[in-house]
């Protein structure tokens, strides 16, 4: 199954339910989201900087990694990046092979 990276940075209203229900919560309804697509919560973590908040989850395909996202940022209480993450040997694979490519302006 693939494993995707989603980054959350939470609006003023977002923090407001943190605060108010805690961060064990957020983890749960993140773990329940993700497995309702069918999927599995890795690890949840929050964190200081640009994002608040990185989950590491597999999901069934690219479309339900983008459903999460298209219904955390619809949800109005943060807003999501995900990135698809690849293994060591699907880097080696990718690496092998061919790739018939003409850079512009050549």
């Amino acid at each position: 199954m693939p494993k995707y990276l989603v980054m959350a940075s939470y609006t003023a209203e977002g923090v407001k339910g943190v605060q108010s229900a805690g961060g064990a919560s957020r983890r749960e309804a993140v773990a329940e989201m993700v497995e309702g697509m069918g999927g599995q919560l890795e690890s949840f973590y929050f964190g200081f900087g640009e994002h608040d908040a990185y989950v590491i989850a597999d999901l069934p395909d690219n479309a339900s990694a983008a459903a999460v996202t298209l219904a955390v940022n619809a949800a109005g209480g943060a807003t999501s990046r995900t990135v698809v993450l690849l293994t060591p040997d699907e880097v080696d694979k990718a690496a092998g092979m061919s790739v018939a490519y003409r850079p512009p302006g050549s």
